[in-house]
């Protein structure tokens, strides 16, 4: 019996015991089954604002390539990936190093684009602390009301500068309270450790919003009808099926923004001062 022979008898087989068990126990239940594809990496879309000044670049850049910058253009800007892995789960990381020169006047091209925004002021310069207020007015007023919502992180730069502080560690503590986002302080220049805990943190927080707006999937099973004649007149129903808990796909709407994928070191770097 050849091999092809041989699956046809099986196919043949297996349809008359389904036959029989129909004709047995009545007509079999049969249920909605939703197959979830393979995804590839989430990806998180971060904003990093702030005053010139309070060392966005510098915090971009430990990010991604663990190195400190000392000279950079203040009005560069651009987007980067990095590929993380996060509590055991890959996610693409996009950071804007954004160059505002006014505060927020131009944030169009970063609002719909951002899952999450870090602000940034320096802990040695009042101003850059003051400025912080408009960018926290600027995006909280933007994301409420959205589902999911983007989280924000105020962060304080520069605590290796302590002795020139000139914003206290409970005024920023403070004013994150006030909006309602998270609150640390770090060092650009010191360890790297504690600022890619604050990036895989934003990724964190990306997902435990995604979660929350998502509503939780059923499966519904078919019953047979008893009577064609005496059944209740039938109704469609629908399910809603969640998207998967990752954080969302956005396009950018900024031209500077659609920058492709590449090596920061090539862009950053390039006649900098690297310490």
């Amino acid at each position: 019996m050849s091999f092809i022979t041989l699956l046809k008898y099986n196919a043949i087989q297996l349809c008359g015991q389904e036959r029989w068990m129909s004709l047995m126990f009545g007509k079999a239940r049969t249920c909605n089954i939703v197959t979830v594809p393979e995804h590839e990496p989430s990806e998180c879309n971060i904003v990093i604002l702030g005053a010139m000044g309070s060392g966005k670049s510098a915090l971009t850049v430990k990010f991604l390539t663990k190195r400190f910058i000392s000279e950079y253009d203040p009005n560069l800007e651009d987007t980067y990936s990095s590929e993380e892995v996060v509590d055991q789960q890959p996610v693409l990381v996009k950071v804007m190093d954004t160059a505002d020169q006014d505060g927020p006047l131009n944030c169009e091209r970063y609002l719909g684009w951002a899952n999450a925004f870090i602000i940034v002021y320096s802990i040695d310069n009042r101003n850059s602390f003051e400025a912080c207020q408009q960018y926290l007015e600027t995006v909280t007023l933007y994301s409420k009301g959205l589902q999911p919502e983007a989280p924000v992180i105020l962060l304080g730069n520069k605590v290796d500068m302590e002795r020139y502080r000139q914003v206290s560690k409970a005024d920023g503590a403070a004013l994150a309270l006030r909006f309602g986002c998270l609150f640390f302080e770090v060092s650009a220049c010191l360890d790297f450790l504690s600022v890619q805990h604050i990036f895989h943190e934003v990724v964190r927080e990306v997902r435990r919003e995604t979660e929350r707006s998502i509503r939780p999937l059923f499966i519904s099973e078919d019953k047979s009808a008893i009577s064609l004649s005496s059944a209740p007149p039938l109704t469609a129903c629908y399910k809603e099926l969640p998207t998967p808990a990752t954080a969302k796909l956005v396009t950018v709407k900024s031209s500077r923004a659609q920058s492709k994928r590449r090596a920061p070191t090539l862009t950053l770097l390039k006649g900098f001062k690297i310490f």
